[in-house]
């Protein structure tokens, strides 16, 4: 195992895990790539409005060819992160899609330009995509440490949400100065992808903290499925994610249907609504930034159910300026929680499991997207583009409520049997399983670790 990162003593303030030189390179290349990728999202979703007529089903399908992959691939990503260096091949999967979105920039810029083009590309672009996540997460731990690693999380969605925040609006502008022509968003794109290649190239080797590389065997799937089965907080936040994932997080989909249907706004306006949005990400992701701590459960779903109600009241807005300021907090609450399942995912694993581990958890929050998305471009069509918003923000607040309700349940069960007599706790845990007998027979004898894990999974 290499040196630790240098300690940025002392460790207060929002901006703390910056003082680490390797990661202030990969936040401020981050900035100018995922500004690029917004622009070439923003117009990738009017260039498939463009050529299907308005289709909400359309963007849909390129939404879901975009995150399909997620469901088949991003475990590969998983064992990639924890096996190679993980630096290596994020400057693969980096120059891979910068190649991607160049062709797509040159074959609208050559008017050769079909839907099925855009089919093909979001596809394998979502395919490296799928490789390239998991093990970009993992590598934010190497470079900072796991005392600061909940800042560095909570800094790189700022990073990112800044990026949102000035990526739409620029693609929007470029695509109205162009007089519709999207391939000036693709060809920009395809240039970040250089900077991130070089800040990664740039990095002292020497002050990553690396985990130890696990060796190629048999079974790591059923190995890491078989660890977050043993973990019931895993399992909490990976639901959450999955139906967060799925039915909240569509609002590239959504705002632009919104954009076009109910308010009948051009490329301009649809960009700076997509803006609005991300001030409310941007705001939520700095709040995240103050956390130094491991989220608790509750906190988990209360942020859910909130980021579900606001969906709703966006989508019950019929003038623009309402709905763009409604937009505000909704981004704000959505990124409050995934910055926050986020950390609670890395901060809950081992080392050696955190590639894996987060693999399956993007499996669970971008692989729903491929159901969820042409579900809400059908929904929004068929019944009109407010509810997918509404749609999506009441399974969100149903199946978290219950999760909480079950949580509390389960809660309320153990503290029942924390205080009835030493026997009758064995008894009833008898009836369980043994190894719930073993456990709280260590908490009837005083042994305080049982006691405090039991604790840690109730939280």
């Amino acid at each position: 195992m290499t040196s630790t990162p240098p300690d940025p003593a002392p460790r207060a303030g929002m901006f703390r895990a910056l003082r680490v030189r390797n990661f202030r390179l990969y936040v401020s290349a981050n900035l100018v790539s995922q500004t690029g990728t917004w622009m070439q999202r923003i117009g990738q979703d009017w260039l498939v409005l463009q050529l299907s007529g308005d289709s909400g089903v359309a963007l849909g399908i390129t939404t879901a060819l975009q995150f399909g992959p997620t469901l088949f691939f991003s475990f590969y990503g998983g064992v990639l992160a924890d096996r190679y260096d993980k630096r290596r091949v994020l400057m693969l999967t980096q120059a891979v899609m910068g190649v991607l979105a160049l062709g797509l920039g040159l074959l609208v810029a050559t008017d050769s330009i079909a839907l099925w083009h855009v089919y093909l590309l979001a596809l394998g672009l979502g395919v490296v995509s799928s490789l390239d996540v998991p093990v970009r997460q993992s590598f934010v731990s190497e470079m900072v440490g796991s005392e600061l690693l909940t800042n560095a999380v909570s800094l790189n969605s700022t990073v990112f949400n800044s990026a949102r925040l000035v990526g739409p609006a620029v693609a929007g502008a470029l695509i109205a100065v162009s007089g519709g022509d999207t391939a000036p968003a693709f060809l920009v794109n395809a240039a970040t992808f250089a900077v991130t290649i070089a800040s990664l190239a740039a990095m002292r080797v020497g002050e990553l903290s690396r985990s130890t590389p696990v060796a190629r065997s048999r079974g790591q799937l059923r190995e890491t499925l078989l660890y977050t089965r043993q973990h019931p907080d895993l399992q909490l936040a990976m639901l959450l994610a999955f139906v967060v994932g799925t039915f909240g997080f569509n609002s590239q989909i959504t705002i632009a249907l919104m954009a076009r249907e109910v308010f009948d706004l051009g490329a301009g306006a649809f960009g700076l609504l997509s803006t609005t949005f991300a001030v409310g990400s941007l705001s939520g992701a700095l709040l995240s930034t103050r956390r130094s701590t491991r989220p608790l459960q509750r906190f988990l779903i209360v942020s859910a159910i909130v980021f579900g109600l606001l969906l709703v009241v966006s989508g019950l807005m019929e003038n623009y300026y309402a709905f763009a300021a409604v937009l505000v907090p909704t981004g704000a609450a959505a990124l409050v929680f995934s910055v926050a399942c986020n950390s609670f995912v890395q901060l809950g694993v081992e080392p050696q499991m955190r590639g894996r581990v987060l693999a399956l958890y993007f499996m669970c929050f971008l692989g729903g997207t491929p159901a969820g998305a042409p579900l809400v471009g059908w929904i929004s069509e068929r019944f009109g583009a407010p509810w997918g918003f509404i749609g999506g923000g009441l399974v969100v607040v149903v199946v978290a409520a219950a999760a909480g309700a079950v949580l509390s349940r389960g809660r309320q069960v153990r503290l029942e049997l924390h205080v009835r007599p030493p026997s009758m706790q064995l008894h009833v845990a008898a009836a369980t399983s043994p190894a719930r007998a073993a456990g709280l027979a260590a908490v009837a004898d005083g042994e305080g670790p049982a006691e405090e894990g039991t604790r840690d999974r109730v939280r």
